[in-house]
């Protein structure tokens, strides 16, 4: 901003858009004093370097007030987890697939662990009828992410929502 500027010559535009032109720095900064205003060097790394005449209180403002808009607009995706028992009812499950449907209606990924309790390691196949059974509830609306995987106690698979019917079902194939 003003005197800080090391280039010796500058491409200025004006407070109004206007291109004055490739300007010496020392005309420039004459300039922008005739205006009562600063001279903030926009883009150093151009060849010339670009300088615009404006007013840094305001422009400071505006330029911190445009970050803070487009932070509060920015959508932060998390990865959601939702637990499931083997012996769930009808009810409850279809209760679980709409609130999964929730996340996944807001781009969030989703996933689903099913816990294998005391007598049901012994019966592996019915954890990945039910994984089959939720992904099937789904159908084409969701791509796999990560397939139904056993590891100790959970049977663990991710899915997200699918951007395209172009799109294949599974994300790993």
């Amino acid at each position: 901003m003003n005197q800080d500027i090391r280039a010796h010559e500058l491409r200025v535009i004006d407070e109004t858009g206007r291109q004055l032109g490739i300007l010496s720095k020392s005309e420039a900064l004459r300039i922008a004093a005739e205006r009562l205003l600063d001279l903030v060097e926009i883009s150093p790394e151009a060849n010339p370097p670009v300088a615009k005449i404006v007013d840094w209180g305001k422009f400071n403002y505006q330029k911190t007030k445009l970050l803070q808009k487009n932070k509060k607009n920015s959508k932060i995706l998390d990865v959601k987890q939702m637990r499931l028992g083997l012996k769930i009812s009808d009810n409850d499950l279809l209760i679980k697939l709409k609130k999964i449907d929730k996340f996944l209606d807001i781009g969030h990924k989703v996933k689903i662990t099913l816990v294998y309790k005391g007598r049901e390691q012994a019966h592996k196949d019915i954890g990945f009828q039910l994984a089959d059974k939720i992904i099937g509830y789904f159908d084409s609306r969701v791509v796999i992410d990560q397939k139904p995987i056993l590891m100790g106690r959970q049977l663990n698979f991710m899915i997200r929502k699918s951007n395209s019917n172009k799109e294949p079902k599974n994300a790993e194939a």
